[in-house]
C-alpha cells in the first residue's frame, strides 16, 4: 500500500450485481418477472431463512434474513425457490468475462460484486470512468439479461460505497475532493469493516457518521480495533491505497468441495453412491477449471438426529470423477455405523496441486478424458448429470464450498 497522488487520481470501479441469487432464478423462469421471488433454505417444508430477494419482494417486506414463516406472512403471494449455487457461478463466470474486456485489474468480492481498476485504460478505452459504468450496466442488462449497480471513485472502499447507495441499476461517482459532502455525512456502518457490534460500540460514544469515524485519535482507534482501526482510517481519508488483484494471478482457492441436503432422508446404499457420484462430478468439473488437482478428501455425513460424522485421508493426486466418488466411497464405508437415516453429505478436496501433475497409472487419461467430456457436454447442452440418475432425491440446493 502507498500515499495516494491525488493529482493523478486512480479510478476503481466496483460492480455489485443487484439481488444477485434472485435475478439469477428469474432469468430461466421469465414467468416470475412481475412476481416477488426470494431465494430460501427449504420452501417445500418451509423452513430456513431469507438468503436473497428481487426488488419486488424487498418492496412488500421481505428482508434477508427472515424466516420463511415470517416472510410469507408479509407477503403470502411470495414465490419461495431452493438456491442453484452452480447457476450463480456460470452467470458470475459471465459478468467476468465483460469486466475483462476493460482491465485485467478484476478483483472478485464474492459470485456478486468485483473490483475493477481502469486506471491508465481511459486512453485506450476512450472513455471516462462514468462511461465505462454505464456502458457495464448496459453490457450486462443486454447480455445477461440483469443489472448492477456501479460505485466509481478513487480507491476501492469508495468504489463499494458508491455501488451501495444507489439500487437497482446505477452508477455513483464519488471522486476524492467531493469526499466531505457526499461521504462524510453518511452512517458509519455503511462501509466495508463496520459490523453490527462495532457500529453499536461506536454510536454509545456519538460516533454515527464516517465524518466523526475519521476525526478519531489514532492511538484510540487502536484500542477498540487494533491496527485495522487505523488502515480503515486511512483509507477513508484518501491517505492510501489497497490495489485491485490481477484477475489471472489471483490464488487458487485453497479447497473445493460441494454438499447436498437430500429432500428425504437417505437410507440405502445405492441412493448415498448415487449422491457421492453426483457431488463428485460437481466437484470433479471445478477443479478442471481450475487446473487443480486434489491431495485430501474429506467426507462430512450429517445423520438425521443431527450428529455430524467426519473424516479426511490422503489420496494420490485426483480431479477424475470416478477417483473422488471412489474415494468418498471408502471413506464412507469407514465411517458409517449407524442405523439412522442420512440427511446431508458433503465432499471436500484439499491440498490443491496444480493438474500438471502426473500420476503413475496407465488409466490416468482415460479417466481424466471421461471427466473432461462429462464436463464439457454439462457445459454446452445444460447439466445433464450424465454420472447417475440423481434426480428423484437430490435437493437442488447444492452448497459450493472454497
Amino acid at each position: 500500500m502507498r500515499k495516494i497522488n491525488q493529482t493523478n487520481e486512480r479510478v476503481i470501479l466496483h460492480a455489485d450485481a443487484n439481488n444477485f441469487f434472485a435475478s439469477c432464478e428469474c432469468l430461466t423462469r421469465p414467468e416470475l418477472k412481475n412476481k416477488p421471488v426470494a431465494v430460501t433454505g427449504n420452501p417445500k417444508k418451509r423452513t430456513g431463512i431469507i438468503l436473497a430477494k428481487n426488488e419486488i419482494a424487498k418492496k412488500l417486506g421481505v428482508a434477508t434474513g427472515q424466516t420463511i414463516g415470517e416472510a410469507l406472512a408479509l407477503c403470502p403471494e411470495l414465490v419461495c425457490l431452493p438456491p442453484h449455487y452452480d447457476k450463480y457461478e456460470e452467470i458470475s463466470s459471465l459478468l467476468h468475462n465483460i469486466y475483462l474486456d476493460y482491465s485485467p485489474l478484476v478483483e472478485p468480492l464474492g459470485l456478486d460484486e468485483c473490483w475493477i481498476d481502469i486506471t491508465g485504460c481511459e486512453k485506450y478505452l476512450n472513455k471516462t470512468g462514468i462511461q465505462v459504468a454505464d456502458e457495464l450496466r448496459q453490457r450486462v442488462k443486454k447480455e445477461i439479461g440483469i443489472t448492477i449497480s456501479v460505485g466509481v471513485s478513487f480507491c476501492k472502499i469508495y468504489a463499494k460505497l458508491g455501488s451501495d447507495l444507489k439500487k437497482p441499476d446505477a452508477t455513483t461517482v464519488i471522486p476524492y475532493k467531493h469526499l466531505k459532502e457526499i461521504a462524510y455525512p453518511l452512517p458509519l456502518n455503511s462501509i466495508v469493516g463496520i459490523g453490527r457490534r462495532l457500529d453499536k460500540k461506536f454510536k454509545a460514544i456519538s460516533i454515527n457518521t464516517i465524518g466523526d469515524f475519521v476525526k478519531l485519535d489514532d492511538s484510540f482507534l487502536n484500542a477498540i480495533m487494533g491496527i485495522n482501526g487505523t488502515n480503515l482510517k486511512s483509507d477513508l481519508l484518501g491517505e492510501r491505497i489497497t490495489p485491485v488483484a490481477n484477475y489471472y494471478t489471483l490464488p487458487p482457492p485453497k479447497s473445493i468441495g460441494n454438499g447436498t441436503t437430500a429432500t428425504s432422508d437417505l437410507t440405502k446404499r445405492h441412493e448415498i453412491k448415487k449422491l457421492i457420484f453426483f457431488l463428485a462430478q460437481k466437484i470433479s468439473a471445478r477443479l478442471i477449471n481450475h487446473h487443480v488437482k486434489g491431495q485430501t478428501l474429506s467426507l462430512t455425513i450429517k445423520l438425521k438426529t443431527l450428529k455430524t460424522i467426519h473424516k479426511s485421508k490422503k489420496i494420490l493426486p485426483t480431479n477424475t470423477i470416478n477417483d473422488i466418488a471412489t474415494q468418498a466411497l471408502i471413506i464412507f464405508d469407514e465411517i458409517y455405523k449407524y442405523n439412522y437415516p442420512i440427511r446431508a453429505l458433503r465432499i471436500k478436496l484439499s491440498s490443491l496441486i496444480s493438474d500438471n501433475y502426473q500420476q503413475l497409472s496407465l488409466f490416468d487419461p482415460v479417466k481424466q478424458d471421461y471427466s473432461q467430456t462429462i464436463n464439457e457436454i454439462n457445459s454446452k447442452y445444460g447439466k445433464i448429470f450424465l454420472a447417475s440418475n440423481t434426480a428423484s432425491f437430490i435437493n437442488p440446493t447444492t452448497h459450493p464450498q472454497e
